[in-house]
């Protein structure tokens, strides 16, 4: 019995004219992300993406684990591939689904009929097909509406296709398909989620992080890393760039008001960001920001921040608490990374009383008296180290 992988389009399928470079940025995507685990032919008929394995040693379990995390797929099943008939249809149900209908103590079935050729309408194929599974298995009774299990048999243009439910999909745009960003990447519980949630609106995403040794560890680096290689099972191969931001730091912490520290070291770390993102072609900088969040994270602290340069800066998190970016952080496996305790330097030399509604001008003037800040930086971003995350290395990486 052949089995495939069935992907439904959700948000996609509303793209009109320009549809088509969606659907094959999603099938490279698919091809990339299943090539070491064997011969897979991937196409696409009527809004839906087939995942067909060539040559029967395929891992079908670790490449549905893999599906499941591509962005741009609504919904996904495994299928029994069948023909045409209702016969076969019939006898390929019973076998294919045997296991979860023994298990099962109500069920129902659905069934599409997308090729009209098909001598029986899908109430039609419903009911006999019902029939036919409650004679095989009589421990059985039909629910409509809250069934254990449901039967789907789709009747398209190449076959009839027999699976259960259908299991939620990632959602979103295919990656890279919105652009390409640079993601402020701490180590902490926020920006990995908003990293998440960019990519799944189709940005392709490299990461930034700054290290302040002695300040910060190299288990706080390979924890970023960690976190960074975690979300490239969603975006695919990545760059990690780590910025020496101890020189720039100290400046600051030396030179700096204290009450203005917190937002005049976010400032120099946007300004060093900018810099490698236009040398490297991405076009927005991301970050886990949430509003009031931190004395920094306050409206017109951001104002000033983001005063710094010129790029768009992206929150996905603006409008989030916390314990909705830690479910978030939960239901995307980052979060027991994330938790582990291993400063960033964003926590360090942080002052008692920082300022929650500092001025521009007050800003431009804390900046005017430290005319040895921007050599500094200048040096932090020629001196950053490229570390790639690869997602596998069979993977194509740009």
């Amino acid at each position: 019995m052949k089995e495939i992988i069935i992907c439904y389009q959700g948000e996609m399928a509303l793209k009109g004219l320009n549809k088509a470079t969606f659907e094959a940025a999603l099938a490279k995507t698919l091809r990339w992300r299943l090539r070491p685990l064997g011969e897979f032919k991937v196409y696409k008929a009527q809004s839906t993406m087939y995942i067909e394995p060539e040559t029967g040693a395929e891992d079908m379990d670790e490449a549905f684990s893999r599906v499941q995390k591509v962005f741009g797929i609504a919904a996904l099943s495994r299928a029994a591939v069948c023909e045409k008939d209702f016969a076969a249809i019939c006898q390929t149900a019973a076998s294919y689904l045997e296991t979860p209908l023994r298990g099962a103590k109500t069920f129902k079935v659905e069934a599409k009929r997308s090729d009209k050729r098909f001598g029986m309408k899908s109430p039609e194929i419903s009911r006999e097909l019902g029939g036919f599974l409650l004679g095989r298995y009589p421990h059985l009774s039909v629910d409509v509406h809250h069934p254990d299990l449901t039967v789907m048999v789709e009747v398209r243009d190449f076959a009839a296709y027999v699976h259960a439910d259908k299991v939620p999909g990632a959602g979103g745009l295919p990656v890279g398909t919105s652009g390409r960003a640079l993601c402020l990447l701490s180590g902490g519980i926020d920006s990995p989620v908003a990293a998440w949630r960019m990519a799944r609106r189709g940005l392709a995403l490299h990461h930034i992080h700054f290290a302040s040794p002695p300040y910060t560890s190299e288990r706080a680096r390979l924890k970023v890393q960690a976190l960074a290689g975690l979300i490239s099972g969603y975006t695919g191969s990545c760059v990690l760039y780590v910025v020496p931001y101890t020189p720039p730091q100290e400046y600051l912490r030396d030179h700096a008001p204290s009450a203005l520290f917190t937002v005049l070291m976010r400032r120099s770390m946007l300004r060093i960001a900018e810099r490698v993102a236009t040398e490297i072609g991405c076009t927005a900088l991301v970050t886990g920001e949430s509003l009031a969040q931190v004395a920094s994270q306050t409206l017109w602290a951001l104002a000033c921040t983001d005063s710094a340069q010129s790029l768009p800066v992206l929150r996905p998190l603006i409008g989030m608490d916390k314990t909705e970016i830690t479910a978030a952080a939960r239901a995307i496996g980052s979060f027991e990374t994330s938790i582990l305790p291993y400063e960033d330097c964003c926590t360090i030399f942080t002052p008692p009383h920082p300022k929650t509604r500092p001025t521009p001008e007050e800003i431009l003037a804390a900046e005017a008296a430290m005319p040895g800040l921007p050599a500094l930086e200048a040096a932090a971003a020629a001196g950053v180290e490229r570390v790639r995350i690869a997602y596998n290395e069979q993977e194509e990486f740009a």
